[in-house]
């Protein structure tokens, strides 16, 4: 680096370009960067170096599909679908037609991935068996994005199409959750014993959450090998308990992307951000969410017709950004 930056940082930098182990510690420095520093457009300088040489040009798109709405008994503090947040005061399925019209309207707009996302109380056989129906109908990969599971219930994913799972340790676990972290990092070790891939982002951000708890869930992903992992941001639905927190600004997730980045090292095979939006592709993200359905950040049953992206709004997202949404995935 030929940027006048301190010693430190500038070490830091260029053991994370070589795509070397961070300690803790160093990840730390790093989130305490400032904003709009010299140290800061290094960091995203050299995130968005990495990406490009693991990743090609290539921008994903796995498309959300939430199954169903809820008010759910499991009141995570920070979900729209909650029992406790009142927004949803009945129990909606999406009809199948409706999630076979998105799951081959996805197809035909080139989604590197379905993730099917569930309540904690939707049935697990009928997950199953969404599975199975849409493995009929569209060649894209499925992602399962439920409740814990065990061994067997994880073969009998892959048995039903599914290749993937999307499972986090939330920020606040234990505490915003009803969840224990010990059972969630069961879950991560299913995945890889049975051969589903574990798809993860650091989630929810906000304010409240310290350096320390987001590092060590970014070293979690690299140390369980992630497919993918990144950031994700807290959004404040309407009446929220978390609004006295705020919100961390997409400059702000654009910087813990790029933390993100080179603590996961050769691990990953893309980088997340959510929501869609351009700061993090400059900082080493390359994969995006489109949405329908349910969405725990949104008070529209169809997240489609609310605060959820569409495939094209992704795709000009990562053209402006030259980053290239027609390229295969790196994923599977």
């Amino acid at each position: 680096m030929s940027w006048n930056i301190s010693a430190r940082i500038k070490d830091i930098l260029a053991k994370g370009a070589d795509f070397k182990r961070l300690e803790r510690e160093e990840a730390l420095s790093l989130t305490r960067i400032e904003l709009h520093s010299r140290e800061f457009y290094a960091l995203m300088a050299t995130a968005n170096r990495m990406s490009r040489r693991q990743f090609g040009d290539k921008g994903e798109r796995h498309f959300h599909i939430g199954l169903n709405v809820e008010p759910c008994p499991m009141d995570c503090r920070f979900c729209s679908l909650t029992r406790q947040a009142g927004i949803f005061k009945e129990k909606i399925d999406f009809p199948e037609q409706d999630i076979i019209a998105w799951a081959e309207q996805a197809q035909q707009e080139g989604a590197d991935a379905l993730n099917l996302m569930t309540t904690g109380t939707y049935p697990f056989e009928r997950l199953l068996e969404m599975g199975r129906l849409l493995k009929r109908r569209v060649g894209v990969p499925l992602v399962a994005n439920t409740r814990d599971i065990k061994h067997k219930e994880g073969e009998q994913l892959l048995d039903a199409g599914f290749s993937g799972f999307y499972h986090a340790v939330r920020l606040g676990e234990g505490t915003d959750t009803p969840f224990k972290r010990e059972r969630r990092i069961q879950t991560i070790k299913v995945l890889g014993d049975v051969g589903l891939k574990w798809m993860n982002c650091v989630e929810p951000v906000g304010p409240e959450h310290d350096q320390e708890e987001i590092v060590d869930l970014m070293l979690l992903a690299r140390k369980y090998k992630a497919t993918y992992s990144g950031v994700m941001r807290r959004i404040n639905f309407p009446g929220s308990p978390m609004t006295q927190y705020g919100m961390i600004s997409e400059l702000e997730m654009a910087h813990l992307v790029a933390v993100s980045r080179l603590v996961m090292g050769d691990v990953p095979k893309a980088h997340c951000t959510h929501e869609p939006h351009a700061a993090s592709l400059l900082a080493g993200a390359n994969l995006f969410f489109p949405e329908v359905g349910s969405n725990p950040r949104d008070g529209a049953a169809d997240t489609g017709k609310g605060r959820g992206k569409t495939l094209a709004d992704c795709a000009r997202l990562f053209k402006e950004m030259h980053w290239n949404p027609d390229l295969p995935s790196n994923c599977f």
